[in-house]
């Protein structure tokens, strides 16, 4: 047959895509991702081009790793892998092999993505290396050159390491064959794999963005590794060694990767700055200075807060894409990192990495004296200075610029952005000379463009005066949401800077500048001293000017004293816990509780106020409604009345409105004011037990517990404000408990006290979004675990009650409530030392740094100390409630989930939690509400706190657990065994 009539295979594509041809395949590929491994199946079988984009093998990884959570194992393919984690069986498994036929169909996408699958990378290469390489760096060349200003590789940094022999593959194959590692997150949970079955995967492997080993754990998993390798001398300050290494953000990472698998562009978290060394293979590195966001990267900026988030190519996506269409004046600084070599990457840099071969590699990110106030000012509340820190001008709308001009400090880091918009900035390759910067949606004619002079902004300065600007003013650390990108949560960050604070004393200045930029830390100094001047306290010396302790508000020591200051949450919030607070210590004189003993006495409490730019105080006792208070149009509740108008019952009727709102409307609620409540208490001897944990012995550990069990008994049986003194007018919508929350069977049966109302409400209203709420808190709460929590959790939450019906069939209540404290932490019991003692204490913690003048617990003359519980602080949280409630603080964070020191402390609590069903007809037949286990369970999960995520951190023997009932029996299972010492009364109805 001649040429001419030669057959041309006829586009397929149309046909056997009928109305979805119109979509490119690009989209429908996204689509098919979002399809369960039996709906590809069935699509597969509508055509033959169907067909082939339900196999193919991106797709398939993509389903494999949204759903695995845990070790992988991988089988040849991504389709096998899948198939076999469904349990599918073998001999249909080895069908899915069939061969895909592209006669008639031309896919450009599924070419490029073909392309980088099978792609290699020996002769990769770049048009140049332009980060400099130095050999004998001394430490003043690297501190005044390149410490925070621009990267540099060293060579010759690791050759004395161990690793450089010893981390190969056949080697750690050899001596770490079943160890788990961490893979490069690619879903919600963690993935895993044995590293005999990694190397299985390097060796079979051909995926487009391949998965790499990142694992920030490897030195608890493989501790021998830690020894082959030691921190270069160029980069040994470090100021997050301060802090314990569970407390202390992921910072070392043992990195594997196969060819073309790499990290695409990013800023490394908190703007720490990082050394990377690699023992093993070569890795490609293009680097941008602060705020030049690489091309081919999309900017997105919430219209609603002002976050930023970043969408990148992968690593060699970029490489093969963009690369090779960037103009000279938009390349990047680049190398090639070769074995040996270590790079150092300045806080706030972007990168991007890209392995040409299978690399090994050891990598720890620090903070030191040039990077510590850009880490600082990175945790401090807001988004939009996170964004600018980041994107540089592509962060900042038309808004928040007008007016803010700015004088260019760094000339040598000029960065000249054209056009920019605000929804969304794509940074786009122009091979004209066109703007890079356009948009991707067809907006522009609304929104239009903003340029810089418009802005009045001259340029872009990786200055920390300059990124300061861009917070935001009605934003403090202690009444705003935590950002969840934050390496750090906000306890960690106070105690943080307090332990620098005591621990470096030289730096204090620098660490001064760095609290005022995380915790407003000048702010509430002033305050501070406006306090002690009415007061005529003595100020606090310099070396106190900073906030102490981890908790929720500014507390400040001076001589003698201990001042306190109510922000967290905003006004109506702080305002409550003051009240309820001065009320408590009321209650405790007239009933002469011996818990006053154990309580700070309080020496003044007042209100701070800024009016007109002069600082104003009321003191206050917690009784009527200051004038200060009464007209703030913050509190939009009608004022109660009454003895203590804002106290418990007031605070519980607040604590309603808030439960179950969503957590960014409760801080938007909680604006910046210019009003602040405060206490001054006697300050106590000795130190909090956070402080004291690591050098007690097991004998002092066992005498808090019986402490804690003496008070905590001495605080439940406390008489409770009667609930019908509360005469505030009452609002039906939020106010007034609903009567559904009790089951639509028995509810004109019962009779249950109003305060049991409050707390079930309560209770319910978190329960409506239990799910979606762990689900936000994420790991390490087991995904499988949150996927059953609104079976484990009973519909009907006045079972926890444990109620009973009486002779005339009428269901009551029949345990009271009581003050419950909410919050006993490590933070919040203070010691004392009792005794002196020449003989050595057996069994003695572990050991842990010096505290108050002494060293390991032990004073000069060798005779080890003793301490003994004395005080137990903060009651601002106070509430009403049941009393189990108060366990798990106790348990979680000060017994650290210990069996024999709960135990303890209910030896000495002696009080009943339940009345046994033997006793009186329970409500329900169930007899898990028999368990105590099972209330403190889900009082856990409904806790307005993070609990479980310091439940599943402390115990790692969770990791395994299946069911919520496991969980329960691991963290509360010894609460089983206590019956309660003391025979009472039935106290119902």
């Amino acid at each position: 047959m001649s040429e001419s009539f030669q057959l041309v295979p006829i586009d397929r594509r149309p046909e056997a895509l009928g109305d979805l041809r119109v979509l490119p395949d690009e989209l429908i590929c996204a689509i098919l991702e979002d399809l369960s491994p039996r709906d590809l199946a069935h699509f597969s079988c509508v055509s033959s081009v169907m067909y082939i984009l339900c196999n193919e093998e991106p797709l398939w990884m993509t389903q494999c790793l949204k759903s695995v959570s845990g070790p992988v194992e991988y089988k040849g393919s991504w389709k096998k892998t899948t198939l076999y984690q469904q349990h599918v069986p073998d001999k249909l498994v080895e069908c899915c092999g069939k061969s895909l036929h592209f006669d008639g169909f031309n896919s450009l996408f599924l070419y490029k993505r073909f392309y980088r699958c099978f792609t290699t990378l020996n002769a990769f290469s770049a048009d140049g290396d332009n980060v400099e390489k130095k050999k004998d760096l001394s430490q003043h060349e690297f501190h005044n050159e390149y410490d925070g200003r621009k990267p540099v590789l060293i060579t010759e940094l690791a050759e004395t390491w161990p690793a450089r022999s010893t981390w190969t593959s056949e080697r750690l194959l050899h001596n770490f064959g079943d160890t788990k590692f961490k893979i490069s997150q690619r879903s919600s949970g963690k993935i895993t794999m044995k590293f005999k079955d990694y190397v299985s995967y390097m060796e079979l492997q051909h995926d487009e963005d391949p998965l790499y080993i990142f694992d920030d754990k490897f030195g608890e998993v493989a501790p021998s590794l830690l020894k082959d390798y030691s921190v270069p001398h160029l980069f040994q300050e470090d100021f997050f060694d301060v802090l314990d290494r569970d407390q202390r953000p992921p910072f070392r990472w043992l990195i594997i990767g196969p060819e073309r698998s790499g990290a695409s562009w990013h800023v490394d978290p908190a703007l720490t700055s990082a050394w990377n060394t690699l023992l093993c293979g070569r890795k490609r590195w293009a680097l941008y200075p602060p705020g030049r966001v690489p091309l081919g990267v999309t900017v997105h900026v919430s219209e609603e807060d002002g976050d930023v988030n970043i969408d990148t190519p992968s690593s060699l996506q970029w490489w093969l894409d963009i690369y090779p269409m960037l103009a000279e004046q938009d390349k990047p600084i680049e190398c090639t990192q070769l074995p040996g070599e270590t790079i150092y990457v300045p806080s706030g840099w972007w990168h991007c990495v890209l392995n040409l071969e299978t690399t090994i590699a050891v990598t720890q990110n620090f903070v030191n004296s040039k990077n510590f106030e850009f880490v600082c000012l990175d945790m401090a509340p807001g988004h939009r200075h996170k964004g600018v820190c980041r994107a540089g001008l592509l962060a900042i709308d038309v808004e928040c610029s007008e007016g803010t001009k700015v004088n260019a400090t760094s000339a040598n880091d000029k960065l000249n952005y054209p056009d920019m918009i605000r929804r969304e900035k794509r940074l786009r390759v122009s091979e004209n000379g066109e703007s890079p910067f356009a948009d991707d949606s067809d907006e522009n004619a609304t929104h239009g463009l903003v340029s810089n002079k418009s802005l009045q902004i001259d340029e872009f300065s990786y200055d920390i005066d300059f990124l300061a600007m861009f917070l935001e003013a009605e934003r403090d650390h202690y009444i705003s949401i935590w950002s969840p990108s934050n390496c750090i949560g906000q306890r960690e960050m106070r105690q943080w800077l307090h332990k620098l604070w005591v621990e470096k004393p030289g730096i204090r200045d620098l660490i001064w500048k760095g609290a005022c930029l995380a915790l407003n830390a000048d702010k509430w100094s002033e305050c501070m001293e406006v306090i002690c001047t009415y007061h005529n306290l003595p100020t606090p010396l310099d070396d106190e000017k900073l906030p102490v302790g981890t908790g929720s508000n500014p507390v400040y020591l001076t001589e003698g004293h201990v001042i306190k200051i109510y922000v967290e949450e905003g006004l109506e919030c702080s305002i409550h816990g003051l009240g309820t607070e001065l009320e408590f210590y009321s209650l405790l004189r007239k009933v002469s509780s011996p818990l006053k003993d154990h309580i700070p006495d309080v020496l003044a409490s007042g209100i701070l106020f800024q009016e007109n730019g002069s600082y104003g105080i009321v003191e206050w006792d917690g009784k009527g409604v200051p004038d200060v208070i009464a007209k703030c149009s913050l509190i939009k509740e009608k004022c109660p009345i009454g003895d203590f108008p804002f106290g418990v019952w007031s605070k519980k009727q607040f604590e309603l409105h808030q439960a179950g709102m969503p957590i960014n409307e409760r801080f938007s609620s909680a604006r910046s004011t210019t009003i602040w409540p405060y206490l001054i208490t006697k300050r106590c001897r000795g130190d909090i037990f956070a402080h004291l944990r690591d050098i007690l012995s097991l004998n002092d550990g066992l005498n808090l517990a019986s402490f804690l069990g003496d008070q905590l008994r001495n605080l439940h049986v406390l008489p409770v404000p009667p609930y019908n003194y509360f005469n505030c007018d009452k609002q039906k919508l939020d106010n007034e408990p609903s009567v559904d929350v009790f089951g639509e069977a028995v509810h004109k049966k019962i009779s249950v006290p109003g305060e049991w109302w409050l707390f079930i409400e309560t209770l319910t209203r978190r329960k409506k979004d239990v799910s979606s709420r762990l689900a936000k808190w994420g790991d390490p709460i087991p995904i499988h675990l949150i996927e059953k929590v609104e079976d484990y959790v009973p519909d009907d939450l006045s079972l926890l009650l444990n109620m009973f019906k009486d002779e005339k069939g009428i269901y009551k209540v029949c345990k009271s409530s009581s003050w419950i404290h909410s919050d006993i932490m490590d933070d919040n019991i203070y010691m004392d030392k009792c005794s002196l003692s020449s003989s050595p204490v057996e069994h003695a913690m572990d050991v842990g740094p010096g505290v108050n003048g002494t060293v390991n617990g032990v004073n000069g003359s060798g005779e080890q100390l003793n301490w003994h519980p004395s005080h137990i602080l903060d009651f601002s949280d106070l509430s009403i409630g049941d009393p189990i409630y108060d366990l798990i603080p106790i348990h979680v964070d000060v017994f650290r989930g210990d069996a024999d020191l709960l135990k303890r402390f209910l030896e000495t609590y002696k009080l009943p939690f339940l009345r046994k069903s033997s006793q009186y007809r329970s409500f329900g037949t169930v007899d898990k509400f028999d368990r105590l286990s099972y209330h403190a369970m889900c009082y856990c999960i409904l806790h307005e706190d993070n609990v479980l995520g310091a439940i599943f951190g402390m115990c790692k023997e969770l990791k395994t657990a299946k069911s919520w009932e496991d969980v329960e029996e691991i963290v509360w299972g010894e609460l089983n065994k206590y019956e309660g010492f003391v025979d009472q009364t039935v106290h119902s109805a």
